[in-house]
């Protein structure tokens, strides 16, 4: 009988001190943090260091990517100091003139969620602020949504962008003829095959 007790005691030890150790582990583990990852800072990006992981090896593609430019147009890094900034400028203007046309005529009506989310995709991200042409062509494709959008809307919509267009298109042509007062004719033609230069 004192045999019995003896082995019930020791089980009840045993499962005790299973169930001590599993509650221990669990509260060791690391749960999701408010920011979403796990184990990252409360209220930080997604991904914690992951995230910063990210941005650092896109920079460090933008970088290599910059080398080979330099390397493309026979630049020396002083040279590319110079001319790395106009080149920048052009593009940047390139893509403003574009203002985000690509979104136009996507499927479904202004209820289709998939294609808001796409927009919202499309416009920009971070600091960068909206360019004029960016602006006007939202506007258009905003009355371009609603079936109920009267005919002058539309007109004056249209027309706006059209100046908006015009002017940045002005802005790119004055960008580029700064960046051929200074290059050499070899870089120039470089940079005309890369669409840099008209």
């Amino acid at each position: 009988m004192l045999r019995h007790g003896v082995v019930v005691l020791l089980v009840l030890l045993v499962i005790g001190a299973g169930a001590w150790t599993q509650q221990a582990i669990s509260q060791e583990r690391p749960g999701p943090s408010p920011g979403g990852a796990v184990g990252g800072p409360p209220g930080g990006p997604p991904g914690g260091a992951n995230a910063e992981e990210g941005r650092q090896r896109m920079e460090q593609f933008r970088q290599q990517m910059s080398e080979r430019f330099r390397e493309s147009l026979g630049a020396t890094p002083e040279e590319w100091k110079i001319l790395q900034p106009m080149i920048d400028k052009v593009q940047t203007l390139q893509r403003q003139t574009r203002g985000g046309m690509g979104s136009m005529g996507r499927p479904g009506g202004p209820g289709d969620r998939r294609r808001d989310d796409r927009r919202r995709d499309d416009r920009p991200q971070g600091d960068r602020q909206q360019s004029d042409v960016e602006k006007k062509t939202e506007a258009l494709q905003t009355l371009l949504e609603n079936k109920e959008s009267k005919p002058e809307e539309l007109k004056a919509a249209l027309a706006a962008l059209r100046e908006a267009r015009a002017k940045a298109k002005a802005e790119v042509e004055a960008a580029q003829k700064e960046l051929r007062d200074v290059v050499s004719v070899r870089q120039e033609a470089q940079l005309v095959t890369m669409g840099v230069l008209d």
